[in-house]
């Protein structure tokens, strides 16, 4: 038994398969949707999407926030923004964050939503930072 998975970025269909099991950066957690999943919406965090076949790890996005639709025989999720890991630049990201973190000193500290947007897109730099990170393959001496 499988589920349907879609992944929506504002551009494109990025993913349109069926899987075993998403697991998804969900914004109080990571939450894993598979066949036969209670409904459920929730809002994601910046981070990683993995799509499993079996046990193992087939499909790697990165998300910057957004949110999931998922019921007992699919999983859509709706991303801000959204990549293959593979394709994320490191360097691209770091700038952002860089940006973002001075945006956050110059900004109104009595601002509080703001500032709560400020962090949540800082956040988001930081997991984009990671998984770039990590699809570099490690080179031994």
């Amino acid at each position: 038994m499988s589920i349907k998975v879609k992944i929506v970025s504002p551009e494109k269909v990025l993913f349109a398969h069926d899987a075993d099991m998403v697991v998804m950066p969900g914004s109080e957690g990571d939450i894993a949707a598979m066949p036969e999943h209670a409904p459920l919406m929730l809002t994601l965090r910046g981070g990683v999407v993995d799509v499993y076949e079996g046990d193992v790890v087939m499909h790697r996005f990165f998300v910057a926030g957004g949110f999931a639709d998922i019921a007992p025989t699919h999983c859509t999720i709706l991303a801000d923004r959204a990549l293959k890991v593979e394709d994320v630049s490191v360097d691209d990201a770091e700038a952002r964050l860089a940006a973002l973190e001075k945006s956050y000193e110059e900004a109104d500290k009595m601002n509080v939503p703001a500032l709560d947007i400020l962090m949540d897109k800082i956040q988001s730099a930081r997991a984009e930072i990671e998984a770039g990170q990590s699809s570099i393959p490690s080179m031994s001496i």
